[in-house]
């Protein structure tokens, strides 16, 4: 039963949110071997000025060693 959230710097339309959704979507079914009603996606808007106080520093940062896939950035 996956369940994604992904977090973003809000502004994306919602045309571009379910488009995110369907690929996501299909990406787990495809790598994880699961019906499409096995996995949930949810999406969290955060405002640019917020996001590296209320999302690097207490997600990306402390659990670097659990990313899979690690961000090519690191904040001010």
């Amino acid at each position: 039963m996956p369940h994604v959230v992904i977090k973003m710097i809000e502004g994306r339309s919602e045309e571009q949110k379910q488009r995110l959704t369907e690929l996501v979507t299909r990406a787990i079914m495809d790598g994880a071997g699961c019906q499409d009603s096995s996995v949930s996606v949810a999406i969290e808007d955060v405002p640019a000025a917020d996001w590296t106080a209320a999302v690097y520093r207490t997600e990306i940062g402390p659990q670097m060693d659990r990313l899979y896939k690690k961000p090519g950035y690191k904040p001010d």
